[in-house]
């Protein structure tokens, strides 16, 4: 099971030219405004430069009024606006239209025109990341959705966009090339019952700026893709990473009191094992030790955990594999 891991455990290094046609990704040039959410004194807005090579960012004169209904309609309209400044165009200002937008459990759905479709890639790419950075701010957007007349947004290979977090795009001040790995990795999710977890292959790309064991962990909290029947998810999607390191062997896994919340009948220790079962995957770690705010959480029968195969159970026959991409994993 490791051995064959580390076959799937590979990756495809790009460049942030090829990157920006499979994956979404800009440069925000000041990092400590993209941070915090609803930043006081208004929020801001993403625009891009004249060249559509980059974003730039100004805080807004708007004030939010905590009215989620209001807040969307105020910042959709200044997305809309070109600013006083010749150097920028805003995101909504091309030639494309909201037909609607659905704010639902914070997952936020814009509904554009035909015409969305026609924008250049890297355009595209870059006006969708303008778009997203200044709406995700609102507390009360976690997740924004890109369809085009209620169809899915896809991407440059013919991919669904999918949901998008302030997470999925890269920041830095200009001054490093940004780079994006292709990996296959394994993760857990829970059975109907939740009497057992069930693996299932993802084929993702991720920013190299992060660590991949932070990659695994967000994206088994992210739950699964929906793409396939049977798999539920096993840890609160509120629950946010403090932080994940790699010593030795052991992958420490800090997480907040999100993660104590069950979902779907869940026991917390089998949510622990659908993370430490994705992390031993890895080539580089043998154990995981999981952590509450910094503290081993009194439900847990040991400190440390090791990979357990007693709890995994399947879908299929054992011969077939449980993928989640829209196409064959070539690399199977």
């Amino acid at each position: 099971m490791k051995l064959f891991s580390k076959i799937i455990y590979k990756f495809k290094r790009i460049s942030l030219f090829a990157a920006v046609t499979a994956v979404l990704t800009f440069v925000c040039l000041t990092i400590t405004s993209c941070a915090d959410k609803e930043p006081e004194g208004g929020i801001p807005i993403y625009y891009l430069n004249n060249q559509e090579t980059r974003l730039e960012t100004h805080m807004s004169g708007i004030e939010l009024t905590g009215d989620a209904t209001t807040d969307l309609n105020n910042l959709i309209a200044e997305l809309g606006e070109n600013p006083d400044s010749l150097q920028y165009k805003a995101p909504m200002s091309y030639p494309f239209t909201l037909n609607s937008y659905k704010l639902e459990e914070q997952k936020l759905t814009l509904d554009f025109s035909e015409e969305y479709n026609s924008l250049q890639t890297t355009t595209e790419v870059l006006v969708r990341a303008a778009i997203v950075q200044t709406l995700i701010k609102l507390k009360d957007v976690r997740y924004i959705i890109f369809t085009v007349n209620g169809e899915p947004l896809m991407d440059a290979t013919g991919k669904p966009v999918g949901r998008m977090s302030e997470k999925t795009f890269i920041y830095n001040d200009g001054n490093a090339i940004n780079t994006y790995d292709e990996v296959v990795i394994k993760l857990y999710f829970a059975n109907s019952d939740a009497t057992g977890l069930i693996g299932a292959f993802r084929d993702k790309f991720y920013s190299t700026n992060i660590p991949l064991e932070l990659f695994v962990v967000e994206e088994t909290i992210a739950g699964p893709s929906g793409q396939i029947e049977g798999l539920y998810p096993t840890i609160n999607p509120e629950t946010n990473v403090i932080s994940v390191s790699t010593s030795d062997g052991i992958c420490y896994v800090n997480l907040d009191s999100g993660f104590t919340t069950t979902v779907n009948n869940v026991p917390t220790e089998m949510a622990a094992y659908s993370l430490v079962n994705a992390l031993t995957e890895l080539p580089n770690v043998n154990k995981v030790q999981i952590l509450v705010n910094g503290e081993v959480p009194q439900i847990f029968s040991s400190s440390t955990f090791e990979h357990n195969y007693d709890i995994v159970t399947t879908l299929v026959p054992v011969e077939e594999v449980v993928v989640e991409t829209d196409e064959d994993l070539k690399s199977k």
